[in-house]
Order: C-alpha cells, then structure tokens, then sequence
C-alpha cells in the first residue's frame, strides 16, 4: 500500500475528509473528561482492522494532540497503512469543559444548581466555567479545516480526533444551527466522510449542500 503524503496537494475533485472519532476512553464512564489526556482501549483489533480496509491508502493524516487520537492513529497504520507522523493539530481536541473536568455528570442536578441550569438553555454558545464553549470549538475546527481545504485542495485527508470537533464538522458542512449539530451521535471508532467542492466551476448536485465558500456532499455520519 502507497505511503499516504502531508505535502500540499492541489488535485481535481472534491476534497475528501474522513474523520475517525478515537478508541473508547478508560476508566471514563460518566466523567466528563474532555480534552483532558485519558488513555484509550487499544483492544478492539478488529474495529482497526476494518477502518484500515476502507480508508484510503494515500491521504494526508491529521490528528489533535492528545494521546487518545494520536494512539488510534497509531492502531490503525499497524494494520496496513505505511504513514508518516500525523500532523498534529491542537484546534482538533476535544471541548474544554473547564472546572467541569474530571466530575461525573451525576454530580450536577439541573434542578438546583443554577449555573447549570443557564449551561442548558443554550449549550452550544455557553461555556462552563474556565472552560470554552461548543461555539468556541466550531470556529476552531472550522478554521483548520478551511485551511487544509485551500493548502490540499483535491486530497484525501483523515482526521482521527473527538467527539466534538467531528460534529462541529458536520455542523459546518450542513449549514447546521450550533445546537441541533450537538445532537449528532458520533461513536468511538466511527467513521464520517464529508467531501468539499471548492466554489470555482463547482457543479452543485443532489446530496450536495452549497455554502458561500464551496460545497460540500455527506458520504456518511457515524458509520460502524
């Protein structure tokens, strides 16, 4: 199999983007850990084994800078895949959550706590305390993304990062309200594939949805 590349590419056709949410966390369940650096479960060879068959064999590799994502990375390649380090992109990691971090979710109770009761009226755009918003992650992850649009125009790109920043994507290719984009389900090791069509001589089609800046198609969402 062909060494996937991170040079610029600048190559007819769309630009393919396929975003690989990481492995499962450990030790996790319930705790809101967001992009604080918890390890991951190596084991599932298989779920490895299939991405590798299906992702493409020349792509220039992106991943965020915590372990979970560089490691799932890592897992997938030792099944196939010849690739050079990631680029590491810290604008692709998880939500901070601020002082949030580190407790179980059944510690809060909307009913009186206030502050995160106001927390819930509006999710995406409010931001625990110390911590950003989901709004804050959609501007950063949309930012490197039209980066890598313009720099490797007609590649194929794999992203391995979270949770947040994969819906903050798909958020951005469907022209999505912020808060109905953190209703999209994105499990570990799911697939999503989202190609984007630049704007000059783009020929906008069924299952294509047009934005100012180009076009983008849905090859699918939390694939398994």
């Amino acid at each position: 199999m062909s060494a996937p590349i991170n040079a610029p590419i600048n190559a007819p056709g769309p630009t393919r983007w396929h975003w690989v949410r990481h492995a499962p966390v450990v030790g996790q369940k319930g705790v809101i850990y967001g992009n604080r650096d918890v390890s991951c479960d190596l084991s599932q060879r298989s779920s490895f084994q299939a991405l590798a068959r299906i992702l493409p064999g020349k792509a220039v590799w992106l991943t965020s800078h915590l372990s979970r994502a560089k490691e799932t990375a890592s897992a997938i390649a030792r099944q196939g895949f010849n690739i050079p380090a990631p680029i590491i992109e810290k604008d692709l990691a998880e939500q901070d959550f601020g002082d949030w971090q580190g407790k179980a979710w059944d510690d809060f109770n909307i009913e009186t706590d206030t502050v995160y009761r106001e927390f819930w009226r509006d999710p995406a755009a409010n931001a625990p305390q110390g911590g950003e918003s989901f709004a804050d992650v959609f501007m950063r992850v949309s930012a490197v993304i039209k980066r890598f649009n313009a720099a490797h125009s007609g590649a194929q790109i794999v992203v391995v990062a979270h949770g947040g920043p994969i819906r903050a994507a798909v958020a951005l290719a469907l022209g999505l309200e912020l808060n109905k984009a953190l209703c999209v389900k994105i499990d570990p090791l799911s697939l999503t594939k989202l190609d984007f069509f630049a704007a000059e001589g783009q020929h906008v089609s069924h299952g294509v949805h047009a934005g100012s800046a180009g076009a983008w198609r849905i090859g699918g969402v939390n694939s398994n």
